[in-house]
């Protein structure tokens, strides 16, 4: 198919959403948001990329990308900001969602922008063999603080580890230069700063919406994560 030029409706509605979710967190986190868009009548799949590089967590995205019907919403959290940025070329992707994320420009990394507007958090740690991971006793602090605690618990217990390789790999062409996209800044979040968030969305030309939230804003703020991305399908179907 071929995609609308910026800004332009899709002569199709959408109904298709893909969500990729970031690190030291799976996919089963955004159930809420899943069924929130579900019951509105949209296709939502979750995508589990492998984290072991930024190459491998793209083409796992774009696999489920391939399997839909017609155009499709892509979603991205924290690090799945950098794999939608890379993914999002594909031309069935209508639009890109940015939910407390990364938004890179070509030539950046994740711990470019990390550096460039440090986050709270001091708690990230490699193991030996290279893969990151947020100390457990940080976490709900650092990561989900307004979730109930046995959640942040189990979460820190379960976290997925990105290879810090993923972590600095370049972004090569941002489909938000071609794509219109929004973005989520969730104002308390301490994995990225508010204000690099805010910089990023700026930069992209992506249209903001802030919501008082901790870094895992799609468990704590579902209902306002769906209404974005049911809204960016909204402005670009017809």
């Amino acid at each position: 198919m071929v995609v609308a030029p910026l800004g332009q409706a899709f002569a199709d509605p959408i109904r298709n959403v893909v969500i990729v979710h970031g690190a030291l967190a799976d996919g089963s986190g955004w159930r809420k948001v899943f069924d929130l868009l579900s019951a509105k009548g949209f296709n939502v799949s979750v995508v589990q990329p492998p984290m072991t590089s930024l190459g491998d967590d793209v083409t796992a995205t774009k696999r489920i990308l391939d399997l839909q019907a017609g155009p499709s919403i892509l979603v991205g959290h924290s690090y799945g900001g950098m794999v939608v940025t890379e993914a999002g070329s594909a031309d069935n992707v209508a639009g890109l969602v940015y939910v407390a994320a990364f938004q890179p420009d070509a030539g950046e990394t994740l711990l470019d922008l990390a550096a460039r507007t440090p986050a709270a958090t001091k708690s990230i740690a490699a193991t030996k063999d290279g893969y990151l991971h947020l100390d457990p006793k940080a976490f709900a602090q650092d990561f989900a603080a307004d979730i109930p605690a046995d959640e942040a618990r189990f979460m820190a217990q379960s976290q997925v580890f990105p290879a810090k390789a993923a972590f600095e790999t370049k972004i090569t062409a941002p489909a938000w230069k071609s794509k219109k996209s929004w973005a989520l800044i969730a104002t308390d979040d301490r994995a990225i700063h508010p204000d690099l968030m805010r910089e990023m969305a700026k930069r992209a030309g992506s249209e903001p919406v802030e919501v008082k939230a901790s870094h895992a804003v799609f468990m704590s703020q579902p209902a306002a994560v769906a209404a974005l991305i049911e809204k960016a399908a909204t402005t670009l179907s017809d």
